[in-house]
This record gives C-alpha cells, structure tokens and sequence, in this order.
C-alpha cells in the first residue's frame, strides 16, 4: 500500500498527562498528519499548539537507529550482552543493590510494567526509579496518607461542572492547555462559575482568574491550613461525612486554629482582605474543586500541601461528587501509568505496597520470580548521589535525560561520567546524558511504539504504532526482555504488548475483591486483535461489578481502618533573604516546548513562540541591578552559574526570579537551569524541590550581542547561544564578552565568504547576509547591545528570494508589514498584527479570531491574545519581544 494512501490511526498524545487522543496518518514526506480525535473523551478533538505540530517531530533527523557501544555501531547481539554481563557482573560482585534503572513517564505501561517486574522480581532490588519522581511523587504521597492508596478521585467533568474552581501552583493554560479549553468553555456557558488562581506569578491561566493570589513561595500549608479554620468557624464542616468515613479531624482542626486571616496574611504575603474573600467564596460553595501541580508538588514539603488540600475537602464532604474534589494533574503522558506498575522506588505493581509481605508473596507468586524486592529502593535524587559516591556500579537510563532535568544537574553529570557502566535507551543521537553512555540502545519514539498510557484522570488509552520501525530500533520493553533472557531470566517472553498487558492486569485482579483500588480485571484475556481495539477506558473495571468514576463520595477509602485521614500539617517558614544570593528561583514550562526539547525542539512551528532561556525578574529588581529588558544575566548559586535572557515584567513577585527548564546543552550553551537547583527533597515523597533554591542575578557583562539565521546547525564559540530550529534552518542568539574579527565569524556560521555587508564600526554595529540566486541563505548581525531586527521575519526569510536592503536593515519591506513575534503558532500570527487588528477594532479574543484564526485552532495562546488587548499592551513598543509576549 502507498503510503500516503494509509488511513489515520488513532492514539494518544505523547505530551502531558491529560492524555489527549490524536489520529494520526504518516505522509509520503516522512512527516505525519495530525487532528485531534473527536471521540476521545480527554479532548474531544481539541489538541493544544504541541501536540498539532507533532508532524514535525517524526522526522528521522539525528535519529539514534542502530545500537552503539563504546562509540562503535555494534550488532544488536553484542550489545544485549554487554548490557547483561555488565549488571550481572556488578550483581555477582557488589549484589543486586549496586545496580539501577532510572525511568520515565514517557515510557508506555507496558514497557514501565517490564521494567518493574525485572529490578524487584527477578534482580532483587527496588532500586528503579523514574523522573516521574520530579513531578507527582509528592501526590502519590499525599494521596496514600489520606485515602491509603495513591487514588485520584475525580474525572475531568468535575472541572466543568464546578462552581469554584481553584488552580493552586498550575499554570494549566500553558502546562495542560487542553484542560485549560475545557474549562474556559465550561466558564463561558456558565459566567457564573468563578476560577481561582492561586500562584506567586501572575501566569497566563491567571488572565482567567476572578482572584488571583499572589502567595509568597511555599506558603501553601498556612494559606489552607487557615481554609479549614475557617470552613470549621463558619460551620461548614460535613459533621456525618467526618464521623462516618474519615478519622484526624479534631487534630487537624485543633493544629489550624493559630492560622487566623490575619496569620495568613502575614504568612502568605497576601492582604486580609483577599484572604478573607477566596474562605468566604470556598466556604459558600459546595461544587468546588481543587486543581493543584507542580507548584504544590515541587516543594520540601509538598506532601504536607497535598494533605492540606485533602484535608479541607475531606472535612466538607466536597469529594467523589460531581463538582468536587482534590484533583491532582501529572505532568507527563504516563506518569500515572508508572504510577501503577510500580515504577517508584517504594512501590511494587498494581498499587500493591512493597512493605506489605502478603503483597510481596502475591507479586512474586503472580510473576514466578526467583526472589521479590522487600526495601524501598533509591529515590531520584538519592540514587544519582548513590551513583556519584561509586556505590553504584551499572545504571540503565530510559526515556529521560537526568543531565538537565534533574537538581543539582553539574553533579548529575559528573555522577554520570564516573558510574562504572551506563546504558542510555533513548531515540535521539543527541541528549546531554547520551555523551555519558558505554552503550546506546535506539529505542521505538512516538508513532513507532504500540501500547498504553494512562492520563491523569486514570483513562487508559491507546498508544498505537503508526509509523514503520527505522533502522535497527526496538521497543523498550522487548529490549529489556531480551537482556532479561540473556541474564539467564525465564518470564519474559512475550509475543507482543497485549501479552504484557493481559499479565498486568490479571495480577491487578488477583485476590482484589475491592480491597485495593486499581483493578482492571475486567480487560484480563483480550487477544491482540481485542488489544488493539481498546476505547479509552477509565479504570478500575473489575471482572464483576459497575466501574467507578469517582471514589470516597460514601467512604470506602483504602487505609486499615476503611476511613479517610485528615493529617496535622506543618508549615516551614521560607528561608529569608540572603545578602550573597537574594532571590528565589522558580523553575517551570513554556508553552510550547517539552522536557528538554529532543522532541519539541525539532518543530519549527514550537520555535516561534519562545526561541530562547530567559529570566522573568520585576522591573524594580532589574533597575535595582541595572538590567535592561532583553539585555542577558547571569544567575549564580552556589552549584553554578547559567546565562539568560531578562525578561522584565510586572507579572514576576520582587525578589524572585523565574527560569524555564528545557534548554540543554545542545541547545543553549550554559542555560541549564536545574545546575542552580539545590538537592532538596521533601522528606516524605523524596520529591525535589525545584521552585524554592537561593539564588544571586547580575547582569553579563556582554561586549557584544549577535542575532543569526543559517541553513546549517552551527554555534559560535562564545560565552552564550541558544539556538532554534526554523522550517529551512536555524536562529541563533549569541553573545560574549570579546568579539575578533565580526565578518570572519560570519563567514563562519553562514559556511560562505560570500557576504553583502552593512559595517559601522563607531557604533559596533556589523550586518552580513549571504544569497543564492536572490534566495536569502543566511544572515548575522552584531551590536553593543540586544540586536534590534524583525526576528520573526527574518526567521521566516531564510530560504525565500528577498531584497538585500530589507535583509540588511532586518525590516520587512515598507509594503510588508512586521508580524512581531509569534503568539499564536497554529496560524503563525505575531504581536504586531495582533495589534494592528485591535487598533481597527477587533479588541476582544474573539474578534482576533474571525479576523485573524489566531486562538482558533489549540486555544493555547487565547490568554496571550488577551493580555495583549489591553490598551497599554497594544501600544507598547519594545525592542525585542519575543520572550515578553509569552512569558
């Protein structure tokens, strides 16, 4: 069959956890088409700006295709035994605690359940782990200690059919954009419903907000521990849900009565009267729901802030019900996938506990292992540590890259280079842990794998392969089960992913009988063909018995005693002001990029929108400093020091300062974030805490700044650069503290010496471009400052016939105008036209879109749309804008 002639497949988007559903059809070109699928239940056929473009992404550019080992393609044969002689060889030396699997989200249920079932059932220990870990452990921990099993118990409706809605630490406009949609649509036809945001930034989510809270960081505990005071004053509790079906209230009630409004204002930062107006409205308002994140997860005590979100529903009976509950939203496709094959160090499979022995002895008996892990193993951070004192020996990496991603990164990496042996399963050539790696697995990517994920209202879905296996590359599970067999492992073979999840949930049923939450019997025996059939489905689905949307609404929760727990929560004051390093940092996403941007930065179309790593800092704090928007900073901890471009912006808390986490190496030279981020962990969840490290800003002391356009992937040999991918190329921002000879390096990035020219070295101000035929094949410029061009037609110039005198002056004609920088990437529509539609009237969202599409298609940039409709917005001019308008 012809390719092109292939109908469309639906699966499921490989980006958050909401778990949108896409159909997908692979193109003559090598690209794929891509909609969002109407019958999904997730998205209804909405898909946000990164998952439209995933087209772009499946490309076979830089591809890892073929198994390398020591630098040298190998054959798949000697690279399964090297990888098993290496842990088994560590195993026979320093026992199975010397050995370890640091996972990921990104992996499918299957391959997580493989994994699982490998490092405790058949090597012995718990020591795998995943970067799963960095974004929900603190929920999961939250969640065991009130309900006794890690349970999610609403649904996405609940969010629509809310009254209160409250968004505490989650920028879901940008972090779950499709959600976000679903809500905005929900609020639209009920203007009555009222959003709360709860967030130190004033985020694009905010833009919906009826009260947004401006909390200092960390201040969650105090801010909810004074919500039950007051639910509790104001008679409010649910006297027969507390007796019947929880237990703690009197302590939990008792311990929050020091945290008046007057307590809390003062705690959060917050004045009385904003305070007193969210308890008047949560009190006031049974359908109420609680939509929390990262920005409560991320934190040294983010499971003392789960629970003091839980305890205020618990103690009104808002949960289980339409409309009400604690909702805890995933950051990755499978997070909560892993979450139920145990892929955490301190579980074992199906929600199963490894410190139950009578769950033990059922997993082992299920798998007919050889032995069964019985301790916790190490933690993420704990085990990068581990592996950085040498009490680690061999380490298997999969789908993630701990080099950026994880806190304390430079020590990360160092752990990386000194492990004894390490293995990397990944699918791109290029990834800041990949350079580490004795052995180099090419692993199935998006569109080539087939299997599940689970979203983050506990839906599994789909995940089917609609693009031929390159090269030499496998899936990930039949990868780790051929070096399971060549360990001398019986167990694991399998003739395909059904098979794997026939096992899976055959043991999730196994002597259940509703005493454990997850069980998804009811999807035991299905063939292939049966397998690959499967509707989204929202588990549990017992073999016998109606499934469940919702839990708790009448008890029923998992702890011994059958009752819900409100827990006592403390509060630790935040460190104060430092003279060496004054500000707080706070680490988060951008709209349109993803992890550290092996996926999302291979698409043009997610380039436009945020091109580069900046610093959103208050303008009293840049004058304070003396730093002009766009000009770059360095922010310094004592774990190191990165570059970055200021975004200065009134929407940022003084004294902190936020930075993006996606930009790597390959990237952006020196703009790793996560290198500032202290190891700190949450004592209960061993969750790192990324949005509260100490740290110093200076501006960088630049004698140059440079903007470039190229057709080849080139990077200057300079203190900074960040790069991003165009549809015919490459933008690069540059800058350094020495410049040699400008049009040497030029010639240098542009690969010609064949330049036109405009040169005024009295004010440091160098321009060169290069053309073919009239087509335009690269450009540079120079200058002491920020360079001021039309960076989003220049981008879009590259590889089109142009005049040299626009190119040069890096202006549109007269007669084209400037679009500005990009904000809504689906129709490519920039600021400046943005604008010039508002000055002709079009000055609502909706307007922007019959005139313009822009906010039509995704909705992601619909809160950016609207920021820029404000009068002062419309009229600012500013020099380089490109982080300002999204950001």
């Amino acid at each position: 069959m012809d390719v092109g002639a292939r109908p469309s497949v639906a699966t499921t988007c490989p980006y958050c956890g909401v778990g949108c559903g896409v159909l997908a059809r692979a193109e003559p070109d090598g690209t794929a088409s891509i909609v969002g699928d109407k019958s999904h239940p997730a998205n209804l056929g909405r898909l946000c700006s990164k998952g439209s473009s995933l087209g772009e992404t499946v490309s076979l550019d830089e591809r890892l295709l073929y198994p390398v080992v020591d630098g040298q393609r190998a054959s798949w044969d000697s690279a399964i035994e090297r990888v098993a002689g290496a842990f088994g060889e560590a195993i026979a030396t320093h026992g199975p605690g010397s050995v370890a699997f640091y996972v990921s989200g990104q992996l499918l249920t299957e391959d997580y359940y493989i994994a699982n079932k490998l490092m405790k059932g058949y090597i012995g220990t718990a020591n795998i782990d995943t970067n799963s870990r960095l974004c929900m452990a603190s929920s999961v921990a939250g969640h065991k200690r009130a309900f006794g099993a890690d349970t999610v118990p609403g649904t996405y409706e609940d969010l629509e059919a809310a009254d209160l809605l409250v968004l505490v630490g989650s920028n879901l406009a940008w972090c779950h954009p499709v959600l976000f949609q679903r809500v905005m649509a929900a609020k639209a036809e009920r203007p009555d419903m009222r959003i709360v945001v709860i967030d130190p930034r004033r985020t694009a989510t905010s833009v919906a907000a009826d009260l947004h809270l401006a909390i200092a960081p960390e201040t969650d505990v105090p801010l909810f521990a004074g919500l039950l005071r007051h639910v509790a004053q104001c008679g409010r509790l649910d006297e027969f849900y507390l007796d019947r079906y929880t237990s703690g209230a009197d302590e939990a009630v008792a311990a929050a009565q020091e945290w008046t409004i007057g307590g809390v204002a003062s705690a959060t930062g917050l004045a009385p009267v904003e305070v007193a107006a969210f308890y008047d409205w949560v009190a006031g308002t049974e359908r109420t729901v609680t939509v929390y994140s990262q920005g409560v997860n991320q934190s040294g005590h983010g499971t003392d802030k789960v629970n003091a979100i839980i305890n205020v529903h618990l103690a009104t009976g808002r949960i289980g019900r339409p409309g009400m509950g604690p909702f805890s939203v995933t950051g990755q496709p499978n997070a909560m996938g892993g979450r139920e094959v145990g892929g955490l160090a301190n579980m074992l499979a199906c929600h199963m506990e490894l410190a139950n022995p009578a769950h033990r002895e059922l997993v082992q008996r299920h798998w007919a292992s050889p032995v069964i892990a019985d301790t916790p193993g190490l933690k993420a951070v704990d085990m990068f540590e581990a592996i950085h004192e040498g009490r680690i020996k061999a380490l298997w990496v999969m789908a993630t890259n701990p080099s950026v991603s994880l806190p304390d990164a430079g020590r990360v990496d160092e752990a990386l280079a000194k492990v004894p042996f390490l293995v990397v399963s990944d699918v791109i050539t290029e990834t800041d842990t990949l350079r580490h790696a004795e052995v180099a697995l090419p692993a199935a990517a998006w569109g080539e794998k087939d299997g599940t994920v689970t979203n983050s209202e506990r839906r599994i879905s789909r995940q089917r392969q609609f693009l031929p296996l390159p090269g030499e590359v496998r899936a990930d599970w039949a990868i780790m089960c051929d070096v399971a067999k060549c360990m001398g492992f019986d167990g694991f073979d399998y003739d395909g992913p059904h098979e794997i999840f026939d096992e899976y949930a055959a043991l999730s049923a196994l002597e259940n009988d509703g005493s454990r939450d997850f069980d998804i019997g009811g999807l035991t025996g299905l063939s292939a063909a049966q397998y690959d059939m499967l509707r989204p489905t929202m588990w549990p689905l017992p073999r016998d018995g109606r499934p469940a949307t919702r839990f708790f609404a009448n008890g029923g929760f998992y702890t011994p005693d059958g009752r819900g727990r409100l827990l006592v929560t403390e509060f630790v004051a935040p460190e104060k002001r430092a003279a060496r390093y004054p500000f707080t940092l706070n680490t988060g996403r951008v709209r349109d990029q993803w992890h550290t941007m092996t996926r999302t930065g291979r698409a043009a179309t997610l380039s436009a929108h945020i091109a580069e790593p900046y610093a959103e800092m208050h303008p009293d704090d840049a004058a304070e400093l003396g730093v002009e928007a766009a000009e770059l900073v360095t922010i310094e901890s004592p774990r190191g020091a990165i570059i970055v471009r200021a975004l200065v912006t009134d929407r940022q808390q003084c004294g902190s300062v936020f930075v993006p986490f996606h930009w790597n190496d390959a990237t952006s030279r020196g703009a790793r974030v996560d290198t500032l981020v202290a190891p700190v962990t949450d004592p209960v969840s061993g969750q790192p805490a990324s949005k509260s490290s100490r740290v110093a800003v200076r501006p960088f002391d630049a004698a140059f700044y440079g903007f470039a356009v190229t057709r080849e992937k080139r990077a200057p040999d300079c203190e900074y650069f960040a790069r991003a991918t165009l549809s015919a190329g490459h933008a690069l921002e540059f800058a350094g503290r020495t410049l040699g000879d400008p049009r040497a390096l030029a010639e240098e990035l542009i690969g010609t010496d064949a330049l036109v020219s405009v040169v005024d070295e009295a004010a440091g101000s160098f321009r060169f471009a290069a053309f073919e035929d009239g087509v335009l094949v690269g450009a540079v410029f120079f200058a002491r400052g920020p360079v001021a061009v039309s960076r989003a037609w220049l981008t879009g110039a590259l590889g089109q016939a142009c005049g040299h005198a626009a190119v040069l002056a890096g202006r549109p004609p007269q007669d084209q105008p400037d679009p500005g920088p990009t904000v809504c990437a689906c129709f490519k529509v920039g600021a400046n036209t943005i604008r010039a539609a508002a000055v002709k009237g079009a000055v609502t969202v909706d307007a922007i879109g019959e005139c313009l599409g822009a906010g039509t298609n995704c909705g992601s940039c619909r809160a950016e749309i609207q920021r820029l409709l404000t009068v002062a917005e419309v009229t600012q001019d500013r020099v380089r804008d490109d982080a300002e308008v999204g950001a």
